[in-house]
């Protein structure tokens, strides 16, 4: 097993993994509230189409990589990974210190059934109309579980492994839901984020600190000590958030 495996294909492998887990899982409530209201045929049309644009945008995307220099790329994507990693990281932060209330897939299933159902219209233009739900839900979170895959592996020239982790997590929902057929309630959406905010965190330095040309102690053993930096800040912050929330409303 080569050296550099622990520090950085397995992180960037298991950033896509789990980041898609949570993306895959807020698609499939939407194309599963779409089949269930309107039947499956627009839910199956509308998510197609969207794989297909998506699909599109990776084929382009990732060609278009090899044409930018290696620091310039490090730079660009640390910047924007530390920033979405940190927007991941202060909204697991406040649900996990109960500031805003945890994401529930089933309330969001039943809310978008119920718009759904309570649509007038003729049969054709209500197929467009859940049709078009299930593309935008599957194209919008299917964008970021792409921009994630490419910003992880990017780096060190790890996309085609942060696609295969990013594809078994896909299988994985996939499978699981049309088991139970149901929204995936149980699966702990933000634990996973906040793990997620963290890695995504801590690529972001550690690839902006290469783009600027900085040597890290360590090589990449020094992704470990930035994760931790954030995972001990986030849990940190998540007391103090529930401890000043506790005494607001005392």
């Amino acid at each position: 097993m080569p050296p550099d495996f622990w520090t950085v294909l397995f992180p960037a492998v298991t950033a896509a993994f789990l980041a898609s887990i949570v993306e895959v899982v807020e698609a499939f409530t939407i194309v599963l509230a779409v089949g269930t209201a309107r039947g499956w045929r627009p839910a199956i049309v509308g998510t197609a189409a969207a794989l297909a644009v998506l699909g599109l945008v990776v084929l382009i995307l990732g060609p278009a990589l090899r044409f930018i220099p290696i620091q310039a790329l490090q730079l660009v994507v640390g910047m924007l990974l530390l920033l979405f990693g940190m927007g991941w990281l202060r909204k697991a932060v406040l649900r996990s210190a109960g500031v805003i209330a945890l994401h529930d897939e089933t309330l969001a299933y039943d809310e978008e059934t119920a718009e759904l159902r309570s649509q007038t219209g003729s049969p054709r233009t209500l197929q467009w109309i859940a049709g078009i739900a299930a593309f935008k839900a599957v194209l919008l979170e299917g964008l970021e579980v792409a921009f994630i895959v490419v910003a992880v592996g990017a780096g060190k020239g790890l996309l085609w492994e942060a696609s295969l982790g990013a594809l078994a997590a896909c299988a994985l929902v996939l499978i699981v839901g049309a088991a139970v057929h149901k929204p995936l309630s149980q699966v702990p959406e933000n634990t996973l984020k906040f793990g997620v905010g963290v890695m995504l965190s801590a690529f972001g330095v550690f690839w902006t600190g290469e783009g600027l040309g900085a040597e890290w102690p360590g090589a990449d053993l020094a992704l470990l000590p930035l994760a931790a930096l954030f995972l001990l800040s986030g849990i940190g912050l998540a007391r103090l958030a529930r401890t000043t929330s506790g005494r607001s409303l005392a």
